[in-house]
């Protein structure tokens, strides 16, 4: 029994040194766009469901989109990596981008199924969006 707990805690170290080295450090920045890409998600799901538009081809779409977000981060990390000057920040523009971009997806899934949009999430969003675009 104990070589199994063994195993299984190398097992977690070595998925957790992956994704160190594939994503970064596991910051802020990276834990609050998974929450935004799964809330994207359920926000989507849910609205195709009240427009009785919800298909699994579709849903099939929108999952190998967001993994491919992450695709993109992991680039946005490795190229970090040859460029030490950058200190993480094309890593961070990444995300900064994709917060911003599955911020105001959720927002338009609000707004599709007739929610009021508060004004304080619509400002915000659109200042990280406009960071991101201006590369700060």
């Amino acid at each position: 029994m104990d070589k199994i707990i063994d195993w299984l805690k190398l097992a977690a170290a070595a998925i957790g040194g992956i994704f160190v080295w594939l994503w970064g450090p596991c910051d802020s920045l990276i834990v609050v766009l998974a929450a935004a890409v799964a809330l994207d998600y359920v926000t989507g799901v849910i609205n195709a469901f009240i427009h009785k538009k919800a298909s699994s081809k579709t849903g099939w779409e929108g999952l190998l989109k967001k993994v491919f977000i992450f695709l993109l981060v992991a680039l946005g990390s490795l190229i970090d990596r040859v460029i030490p000057s950058a200190n993480g920040a094309v890593r961070a523009a990444v995300l900064v981008f994709y917060i911003a971009n599955e911020g105001l997806s959720i927002l338009e899934n609000a707004g599709a199924m007739g929610l009021p949009l508060p004004e304080a999430l619509k400002k915000a969003l659109s200042k990280l969006s406009e960071k991101s675009e201006s590369g700060e």
